[in-house]
C-alpha cells in the first residue's frame, strides 16, 4: 500500500483511537490526522501516540465536522441561541450547495491534508437524530396551540412573547431535520474526497441499537420505546443506503462500511466522578422536611439552589467511551448473555485494517448489499425491446407522440427527449442533421413546431416551454417547470435564461443545434469500431444506429456527458 496519510475522524474516541494505534503499528503511515470533537481529549491522545510512534507525523484537529468552519469550535446549542446564526445554519443546509462547500469545517480539513484514506468513526448516527426533534416538534405544536387561542379570543397580550418563540423553535426545527443534514453531509464529503484524490473510505457505522431489535431495553436515558434511539437507527441505515450510492458513483473513492452489533467496550474501570454531557453531576440534600404531597400539579426541574449541594457523585465504573460510563450494575445486565453484549475496539480495529489492505473480511455492509440486490435480467432484456416495437405500433397508429412526459427527472431528460424527437421528426438520421447548417436546422425546427399543433401543445402542457430561434420570445403553457421555485415569479436574466434554457427548455437557437451537431459527430466517430474491433468496440461510448432513437441518444449523452452512468 502506498497510503501516506490517514484522516480518522472521531480519532480520540474509543474505537478511533486503537484504529490509530493499529494503522500506525502495522502500515507506519507518513501523516495521520487524528480529528476530534474536543481539543483535550485529541491533545492527550496526540502526546501518547507520539511517545508510542515517534517515527510517525500525528497532526490534531478538533470542533464540529457537521458545521461551517467558523462555528466548529461552539456548541451547538449556543449557535442556536442566535437568530443570525440560524438563518446561518439554515443557509448552510438548504441554500446553494457551492457556497455550503466553500464553508464546510470537514471539507476545509480534507482539502487542507488530502488523506489517502479516511477512516470515519464518528458516530453520524447520533450526531445527526440526537437533536431531539421529537420534543422540539411537540413544544412548537404547543405554542401553536395557544397562538390559535389568543387569536381566537383576540387576547393580543403576551403575542409577542410568544411570537418569538415560535420563530425560534420553527427555524430551530427546520435546521434539526436528520435527513437533509445526512444528505448534504454526504455530498460534501464525496466531493471533497473526489477533489482530494482520497482513495479509501471505510465508516465505522452503527445499527442504532447495538444489535437488538425495538425490543431493546436500553436507552440514553429516555423512555422505551424511544423515538430518539428508533430515529438513530433510522439515521444509521439511511446514512448505510447513501454510502451504497456513493460506492456505485463513477471515479469517487472505494466506500466500506463496518456495522458493529453490540455495545463497543471499554477504554478502562476506574472510580471516578461522574459527567453528563461533559458536566460533573452533583450529590444534593433530600427534601425531606416537608415531605412534598402527591397532589397538584409535579415540577420535574426545581430550582437547584433550594437543594444543599453535597459534593460530586463519585462512583466505581466502565468508561465505555462514546456510549457513556456504566456503573457495575448496568455493565453487567447490558453485557449480559442475550443482551447487548459487547465487542473490543481492538476486535473492530482489526477488521478496519483488513478492509483498508483490501482484505475481504465478510463484515463489510456495502458490500453484503450490493451482493445482495436483484440485478438488470437478460429476460428484461429482451422484453425491453418489445415493449419499444409495441410502443412504435401504438404511436404510429394513433399519430401521436410518446416521447415524455415530465414526471421522470432530471428537468434535462424532457427536454433533450423531445429535442432529439424533433430532429428525428425533420432529419431521420445524425448524418443529416451534421450535413445541415446550423441556423437552417433552427428555422426547420421552429417552422415545424408551429405547424404542428399536438406536438407543440403536448411540449408546454407538461411544463417545457419553447424558446424560440431569436432567443427573445418563449412558447409555453400555463406552467413552467424550470426554474425550481417555491415563488410564482422570478427575475429573468440573460444568464438565468441561458442556465434555464440548458436544463430544462427545447431550446431552437442556433447554437443549441450547433451544440446536437456537436453531439452527433462525436457518437458518429464511435461508429467506424464496430466491425473492426469485435466485442471491444461496444463500450459505453459506442451510438450504435444510424437513425435518431431518441432513448438511445440521450441515454449516450447520460452515459458520456453527464457522468449518469451505472458501474455496476
Amino acid at each position: 500500500m502506498s497510503d501516506r496519510c490517514f484522516l480518522v475522524l472521531g480519532g480520540a474516541g474509543l474505537v478511533g483511537s486503537q484504529i490509530v494505534r493499529t494503522v500506525a503499528r502495522a502500515m507506519e503511515p507518513k501523516k495521520i490526522v487524528v480529528a476530534s470533537l474536543f481539543r483535550g481529549e485529541v491533545r492527550e491522545f496526540l502526546y501518547d501516540v507520539r511517545k508510542e510512534f515517534p517515527h510517525i507525523e500525528f497532526v490534531g484537529a478538533w470542533g464540529d465536522v457537521f458545521v461551517r468552519d467558523e462555528f466548529n469550535l461552539e456548541r451547538r446549542r449556543r449557535l442556536l441561541q442566535s437568530r443570525h446564526r440560524r438563518d446561518m445554519l439554515y443557509d448552510d443546509l438548504f441554500g446553494a450547495l457551492e457556497e455550503a462547500y466553500g464553508r464546510s469545517a470537514l471539507v476545509q480539513l480534507i482539502q487542507q491534508h488530502q488523506p489517502d484514506v479516511i477512516v470515519d468513526c464518528i458516530n453520524t448516527a447520533t450526531a445527526i437524530s440526537y437533536q431531539d426533534v421529537e420534543s422540539l416538534s411537540k413544544q412548537t405544536y404547543d405554542i401553536l396551540q395557544q397562538l390559535r387561542q389568543i387569536v381566537d379570543h383576540q387576547d393580543l397580550e403576551g403575542l409577542d412573547a410568544l411570537g418569538k418563540a415560535l420563530e425560534q423553535n420553527v427555524s430551530t426545527l427546520l435546521i434539526s431535520q436528520s435527513v437533509p443534514q445526512l444528505i448534504r453531509h454526504v455530498q460534501m464529503i464525496h466531493r471533497a474526497m473526489r477533489e482530494a484524490g482520497t482513495r479509501l473510505y471505510l465508516k465505522i457505522g452503527t445499527t442504532g441499537t447495538g444489535g437488538m431489535g425495538l425490543n431493546i431495553p436500553y436507552t440514553h436515558s429516555e423512555d422505551r420505546p424511544s423515538a430518539k434511539l428508533m430515529s438513530k437507527t433510522a439515521v444509521a441505515f439511511a446514512h448505510t443506503g447513501l454510502l451504497f450510492l456513493m460506492a456505485r458513483t463513477p471515479n469517487g473513492p472505494l466506500v466500506k462500511e463496518l456495522k458493529p452489533g453490540a455495545m463497543i467496550g471499554y477504554r478502562r474501570v476506574a472510580y471516578k466522578s461522574v459527567r453528563v454531557r461533559g458536566m460533573p453531576q452533583f450529590r444534593y440534600e433530600s427534601q425531606m422536611q416537608p415531605l412534598q404531597p402527591l397532589n397538584g400539579r409535579l415540577t420535574l426541574r426545581g430550582d437547584e439552589n433550594q437543594y444543599d449541594r453535597i459534593g460530586k457523585i463519585h462512583m466505581a465504573g466502565v468508561d465505555t467511551g462514546e456510549n457513556g460510563f456504566f456503573a457495575r450494575g448496568e455493565f453487567e445486565a447490558i453485557t449480559h448473555i442475550n443482551q447487548m453484549e459487547f465487542v473490543t475496539p481492538e476486535e473492530i480495529a482489526q477488521q478496519a485494517l483488513l478492509e483498508i489492505k483490501g482484505s475481504n473480511t465478510g463484515y463489510d455492509v456495502i458490500a453484503g448489499v450490493d451482493s445482495s440486490i436483484i440485478n438488470p435480467s437478460f429476460r428484461a432484456g429482451v422484453l425491453r425491446q418489445t415493449a419499444l416495437d409495441k410502443l412504435a405500433r401504438i404511436e404510429e397508429e394513433t399519430k401521436s407522440h410518446s416521447v415524455a412526459l415530465g414526471q421522470l427527472g432530471p428537468p434535462e431528460l424532457s427536454k433533450l427527449l423531445y429535442e432529439a424527437h424533433l430532429l428525428r421528426l425533420n432529419y431521420q438520421t445524425l448524418r443529416n442533421v451534421l450535413d445541415t447548417p446550423a441556423s437552417e436546422l433552427s428555422e426547420s425546427l421552429y417552422h415545424f413546431i408551429t405547424e404542428n399543433e399536438l406536438l407543440r401543445t403536448q411540449i408546454t402542457s407538461i411544463g417545457v416551454p419553447i424558446l424560440t430561434p431569436d432567443g427573445c420570445h418563449l412558447i409555453r403553457g400555463p406552467r413552467i417547470n424550470i426554474p425550481e421555485s417555491i415563488y410564482h415569479e422570478v427575475e429573468l436574466t440573460p444568464q438565468a435564461m441561458n442556465a434555464w434554457a440548458q436544463k430544462g427548455w427545447v431550446d431552437l437557437r442556433p447554437s443549441n443545434c450547433k451544440t446536437w451537431q456537436e453531439r452527433f459527430e462525436r457518437m458518429r466517430r464511435t461508429q467506424h469500431m464496430l466491425h473492426t474491433r469485435g466485442t471491444s468496440s461496444v463500450t459505453m461510448k459506442t451510438y450504435l444506429p444510424e437513425t435518431i432513437e431518441i432513448g438511445s441518444v440521450v441515454a449516450w449523452l447520460f452515459n458520456n456527458d453527464y457522468k449518469g452512468h451505472r458501474i455496476k
